[in-house]
C-alpha cells in the first residue's frame, strides 16, 4: 500500500484505511488506468450511473472530475437530461441541482 497523500486517504484513510487504500490501488490505480476506455468515457458512465442510482453525495466529486476529465458542462447537462427519461424524472432533477451547485460557470 502507498502511503502518499491521495482523496481517499485524507477523506476517509483514518476510518476506513482498507478502503481508501483500495479505492486508490485498485479503483483509480487499476480500473480507470484500463487503456479500453478513455477517462472522458469513464466519466460519462460513471455520472450517469450515479445520477441513475441517486447517489448526488458522490457526484460532489465526480461531477468536477468529468470536467477535468474533458466531459464539457453542455455534455453533463445533455446527459442529465436525456437520464430524465432512462432514469426517472426525480433522479435527473437531484443531478441538475448538484450540477448548478458544483459547477457555477455555467449558471446564467
Amino acid at each position: 500500500m502507498s502511503t502518499k497523500p491521495t482523496t481517499a486517504r485524507e477523506s476517509f484513510g483514518a476510518v476506513a484505511p482498507k478502503l481508501a487504500e483500495l479505492s486508490d490501488d485498485v479503483l483509480f490505480g487499476d480500473v480507470w488506468e484500463r487503456p479500453d476506455l478513455s477517462k472522458r468515457d469513464r466519466s460519462l458512465i460513471t455520472c450517469a450511473a450515479l445520477i441513475a442510482q441517486g447517489k448526488t453525495e458522490q457526484m460532489n466529486f465526480h461531477f468536477p472530475r468529468a470536467v477535468i476529465n474533458g466531459v464539457t458542462p453542455d455534455e453533463l447537462i445533455e446527459m442529465i437530461t436525456h437520464l430524465a427519461f432512462y432514469a426517472g424524472w426525480p433522479s435527473a432533477m437531484s443531478a441538475l441541482a448538484k450540477f448548478k451547485e458544483l459547477i457555477p460557470a455555467t449558471n446564467k
